[in-house]
């Protein structure tokens, strides 16, 4: 569960992470900043007035002592404009933590304030009603509240507009970090990108080296892999090209040598089963140039996917073989006509030789995908057999009594599928048997 929940608390992208810890490292900092303004600038500044504030209220009291009572009360009132003091629990202001600030000033100054008056005289700020200092000051022993302005740097005069400044800057700074970001993955999202084209089969152009250094490496090692990968496939497909008709050379002659050395007393028989076991030779040589190639030179174009379904199906029923067809209304796809043409008949020879009943093709499109299932009714194997056949030279328990098999087959249309940024999968089929869905997105199809 625990790491569960570090999972979702975890951004799990490069960008999230480090825009989380940037706006992190800016609020840290815009922190620290206001606890030095309000501790090392403010918090003296209002002292000060406090101290001021204190002699000012002294020199008041010793005033209304020498004063007569009925002029004391004429200055009292005049102080006051008629503002009566409310009770002194009224008089104690909330706390807000939205200004936390104002509320860390006004400590700070009646703090002060009161360290500087005797201790009997009364001080209360009034924030309901109008904002107001009540001080009580004793003239001949008779107790009077004056009402008195607050000081400007008592109230944090200005600081709002300080921290909004700084809140904005911070902002700035975030959105500035956000942008360097996105600019430095860049690079890493290319190089994603370019790594899916790779495996897909195709060949990306190369990789711009013209940023960060580190980036700069990648971006030239991932250049020189794809480079060596190249070269790689182009020396294979040379060595198999080379093995097919070093190997198809000798295997003609002998089909000749055959056909010339039959006689009218001579085993037919014999001759005719050495002629299937070059025939079988043949198509395993043709299955291994199949899979070396896979069509990752042919041009993809768009096509109708259905007529090519058609054409196959029309071509298997003239062998005896009647595919049903079900094919629901697709766009125009982009793909390679000889490889898509190749990966179709090995998925329906498949259906053919292994399904032998209840043939069937169907085509449509879901969530931005075609789909192409090619499904039979023969004998269903198991999950992790079914994944297995995807690699190359492996062969299902209701395959090994074929011969002439290579076990490329599926392998062979795994890589095509790949190769038109799809995938192949396998699925029950409704009422036993099989299906094998060839899914191939519709943006990508092709490229």
């Amino acid at each position: 569960m625990s790491l569960v929940m570090k999972r979702f608390a975890m951004p799990q992208t490069l960008l999230a992470r480090n825009i989380a810890v940037l706006i992190v490292l800016v609020m840290l900092s815009q922190v620290c900043s206001l606890a030095v303004l309000l501790h090392y600038v403010q918090k003296p500044r209002v002292e000060r007035t406090a101290t001021v504030f204190a002699s000012y209220v002294t020199t008041l009291d010793s005033l209304f002592a020498a004063t007569p009572d009925n002029t004391r009360n004429v200055l009292v009132a005049r102080l006051n404009q008629g503002a009566q003091p409310p009770d002194l629990d009224e008089l104690e202001p909330s706390s807000s933590l939205l200004h936390f600030y104002t509320t860390y000033q006004r400590e700070v100054f009646l703090d002060a304030l009161r360290q500087h008056l005797p201790a009997d005289m009364l001080v209360r700020w009034q924030a309901v009603g109008g904002q107001r200092l009540w001080i009580r000051i004793h003239a001949h022993e008779t107790p009077y509240w004056l009402a008195l302005p607050i000081p400007e740097d008592a109230r944090g005069a200005g600081l709002d507009a300080a921290i909004l400044l700084s809140l904005g800057l911070a902002a700035a700074a975030a959105l500035t970090g956000y942008l360097i970001q996105r600019h430095l993955n860049r690079p890493l999202q290319n190089l994603a990108h370019a790594a899916r084209r790779v495996s897909s089969g195709e060949t990306p152009p190369p990789l711009p080296t013209d940023g960060p250094t580190e980036i700069a490496e990648v971006s030239s090692a991932f250049n020189q892999m794809t480079q060596a990968l190249q070269q790689a496939e182009a020396t294979r497909a040379v060595m198999l090209a080379g093995i097919s008709h070093d190997i198809r050379t000798p295997l003609t002659k002998l089909r000749l040598a055959m056909a010339m050395a039959i006689t009218d007393h001579g085993d037919d028989n014999f001759v005719v089963a050495a002629e299937a076991y070059l025939d079988q030779i043949e198509t395993i040589l043709q299955q291994f140039m199949d899979y070396a190639g896979s069509g990752e030179r042919e041009t993809a174009q768009p096509g109708d996917l259905n007529a090519l379904i058609n054409r196959l199906a029309a071509d298997f029923a003239g062998l005896g073989h009647e595919f049903e067809l079900s094919l629901g209304a697709i766009p125009l796809v982009a793909f390679r006509p000889i490889t898509m043409m190749r990966l179709l008949m090995n998925l329906m020879q498949n259906a053919v030789v292994y399904g032998r009943v209840g043939l069937a093709v169907r085509t449509w499109v879901q969530s931005g995908a075609v789909h192409v299932a090619v499904g039979d009714r023969g004998e269903g194997l198991a999950p992790h057999e079914l994944e297995a056949l995807k690699a190359p030279f492996q062969r299902g328990r209701n395959a090994r009594s074929q011969a002439g098999g290579t076990g490329l087959g599926l392998a062979i249309v795994e890589r095509i599928a790949r190769l038109h940024g799809g995938s192949l999968q396998f699925h029950a089929r409704e009422g036993g048997g099989l299906e094998v869905w060839v899914v191939m997105p519709l943006t990508t199809s092709g490229h």
